[in-house]
């Protein structure tokens, strides 16, 4: 196990990404927020493109996972990090770890998950998360050969097309059972007790993104609150 997998082991990783037009987006922002992560305590981060990848790095020393979010098919279609030429960017900027989609749908260029992941592994000296969605994506991105795997697509392609409203702890335990990669669980997760539930299933490390670092998200949940009636 790379010494990148071993700091976050056990610890919490948070997501500081902001997309184009949010009031956050820049390296800036994402920076800031990476630093406010450090001193409470994460012990890794997940940054989007070369520019927040380097700021973030900069900012805090921590381990980052880096990725870039490609869209394709006149934007209906997003990928993580599909290329060689994408990973090749994170780490030059600093990223420790680079997370791909790690399903078997066809990639955007026509190459295979696994020599992706030999090409990262040969040239960048770096491990490789694989974002899953299901368990047998996981045992396909196992075989192909990740270095680990992330929960993080539960929910969000045709394999699974109904999120459930809170983290997929059913997949988190099920992908530690049914292989010995170390699992990060990621998405949707809300609270300190999600966390636990997390670590409880197997979970290698924990990532929190939104409910953390994104304040349009979390004021509009708090505001759909206001609007729901109480039952008295």
């Amino acid at each position: 196990m790379s010494s990148a997998i071993d700091a976050i082991a056990s610890g919490l990783v948070v997501s500081c990404q902001a997309e184009q037009g949010h009031p956050l987006h820049g390296p800036q922002f994402m920076a800031a927020m990476a630093r406010a992560a450090a001193a409470a305590g994460a012990v890794g981060i997940r940054a989007e493109g070369a520019e927040d990848v380097a700021a973030v790095r900069a900012a805090t020393g921590l381990p980052v996972i880096g990725i870039r979010k490609i869209r394709y098919s006149g934007g209906q279609r997003l990928f993580i990090t599909p290329t060689y030429a994408d990973a090749e960017q994170v780490v030059a900027a600093g990223a420790s770890i680079v997370a791909t989609e790690g399903t078997a749908r066809p990639r955007p260029d026509g190459q295979n998950l696994a020599t992706l992941i030999r090409q990262i592994h040969d040239r960048l000296g770096v491990p490789v998360m694989a974002d899953v969605d299901s368990v047998e994506s996981g045992l396909y991105a196992h075989r192909a050969g990740a270095d680990l795997l992330a929960s993080t697509l539960s929910g969000y392609t045709t394999d699974r097309a109904a999120a459930p409203d809170g983290p997929d702890i059913d997949l988190v335990a099920a992908l530690a059972a049914a292989t010995p990669l170390p699992v990060v669980a990621e998405g949707r997760i809300w609270t300190p007790e999600h966390v636990s539930a997390a670590l409880a299933a197997g979970a290698h490390a924990v990532v929190v993104g939104t409910a953390i670092t994104n304040p349009l998200e979390i004021t509009r949940r708090f505001v759909s609150a206001l609007r729901t009636p109480t039952r008295k």
